[in-house]
């Protein structure tokens, strides 16, 4: 398999990285509909794509299976998602192999979400408890990996306060990740308190702001909820008085998020990461109007 390129020898590009994240479809149609929406999308020239992992490992082999896809069907750079979830050492080190053989270089490094019905994060026989521990591992495996990381602008919501967060983020750096991609959030104010904050901790690599454009209101307020983002007053009244029309509601958050990361490019963000629900409308409305 012809390997990819590191991800991190993207950000030496004189424009900012576009990207997006998929998530594993439940079943064949599900994954039938992907497609279509990954060729839709193939319109724009995204620099990589990201492929998520189920809560407790539950989408191992269907992230495989999309993220193979993505890569040899329809030529795009991926990154999946790799969590410590419900896996043992060895089978985190046989899954990094079968990686690097089907030629992915680029892996997002992540503790992960407990199981569905479950409310606290169980390590594994002979398992890992930390992201900064799989990064270690993923680097000890093959040293040409480019491991992602994620970032808490608002913090994890298992953290004690943002300050422990960022020590957090540090170790993850400190044992060889190379980026961090940030959770959602909706006022740019965060994110550049949050970048000015880690680099004062010592954390110097490039910090990816995530976007998600709203599509519609209850879902983000639970996606909000679950995430730990606040949405500010402004957006959420706007989208309550537009509540009855869900064209209009996807009008007005693909409209606050163009606004967002033209903002964030303006202030010298890397780049941004879209957080799309595997939906290619709002992606590529963002593209056309970025391109305006």
């Amino acid at each position: 398999m012809t390997p990819d390129r590191p991800i991190s020898s993207l950000f030496d590009a004189k424009r900012p990285l576009r990207s997006l994240e998929f998530f594993p479809p439940k079943n064949e149609d599900g994954v039938v509909a992907l497609r279509e929406t990954a060729v839709a999308l193939k319109a724009i020239d995204w620099d990589f794509v990201s492929v998520t992992y189920g809560a407790g490992g539950s989408t191992r082999e269907t992230t495989a299976k999309v993220s193979g896809l993505l890569k040899n069907e329809l030529g795009f750079t991926v990154m999946p998602h790799l969590t410590c979830v419900g896996h043992s050492r060895g089978e985190l080190r046989a899954h990094a192999d079968q990686l690097h053989a089907d030629g992915f270089r680029n892996i997002m490094t992540l503790r992960g979400d407990p199981p569905k019905g479950e409310t606290e994060f169980q390590v594994a026989a002979d398992g890992l408890s930390h992201a900064n521990e799989l990064v270690t591992l993923l680097k000890e495996q093959h040293s040409d990996f480019c491991l992602g990381v994620a970032g808490y602008p608002e913090k994890h919501q298992e953290a004690v306060s943002l300050e422990a967060d960022l020590d957090n983020l540090k170790r993850k750096v400190d044992c060889g990740a190379d980026f961090v991609t940030t959770q959602l959030f909706f006022d740019n104010a965060i994110y550049f308190r949050f970048v000015d904050k880690c680099r004062a901790a010592g954390i110097n690599v490039p910090i990816v702001p995530g976007i998600m454009p709203v599509l519609a209101l209850k879902q983000i307020k639970r996606i909000a909820a679950l995430s730990g983002a606040s949405l500010p007053v402004r957006l959420q009244r706007r989208l309550e008085v537009a509540a009855q029309s869900a064209d209009v509601v996807e009008i007005i958050g693909v409209d606050w998020a163009l606004d967002q990361i033209r903002d964030l490019v303006e202030g010298g963000a890397p780049g941004y990461h879209l957080y799309i629900m595997n939906r290619a409308r709002p992606a590529l409305a963002l593209a056309a109007g970025l391109a305006a």
